[in-house]
């Protein structure tokens, strides 16, 4: 991690510490100083709180100079359904909601996450309909996993 990087990280990390429910999942600095921040909680977080995050941190910077002249953009928003899971937290909050998970190998399951433990996550896989429907628990390591994405039913 750079250290503009891990300043930021501090930064975010201190102006969160006062909703515990609240976390840091990742922070985006591109080489034009456009620097994203997603924040997630363990009951989702609101349009109003990134707003005040967002206003809070965008003040730091700019009182601070940690961008010469202000040339920086700055956006918190949350994960989109598009992002996928990057925290053990964000996998525990969607316990229960359709997921796919791609492997290393490049494998992809489709099931509901049943469980989330310290070194692993439990998916159900249904596969056929009626009298010839199948129900199995795959146990998947971290360790394996390339991505997860939540799956949006309708």
């Amino acid at each position: 991690m750079d250290p503009i990087t891990a300043e930021l990280e501090k930064k975010v990390k201190g102006l969160l510490a006062v909703d515990p429910s609240l976390f840091l999942v990742e922070i985006r600095l591109k080489p034009t100083n456009n620097i994203k921040v997603y924040i997630d909680g363990d009951q989702g977080v609101s349009i109003d709180k990134l707003t005040q995050f967002n206003r809070k941190l965008y003040r730091q910077l700019e009182e601070e100079s940690m961008f010469p002249n202000g040339d920086f953009s700055l956006e918190v928003s949350s994960p989109g359904l598009d992002e996928p899971l990057k925290l053990r937290r964000q996998y525990q909050k969607n316990i229960g909601r359709s997921v796919e998970v791609l492997n290393k190998e490049g494998v992809k399951l489709e099931g509901k996450l049943l469980t989330v433990g310290e070194e692993d996550i439990t998916v159900e896989e249904q596969t056929g309909k009626g009298k010839k429907m199948l129900v199995k628990q795959h146990i998947i390591p971290f360790e394996t996993i390339k991505t997860t994405k939540i799956q949006v039913t309708f």
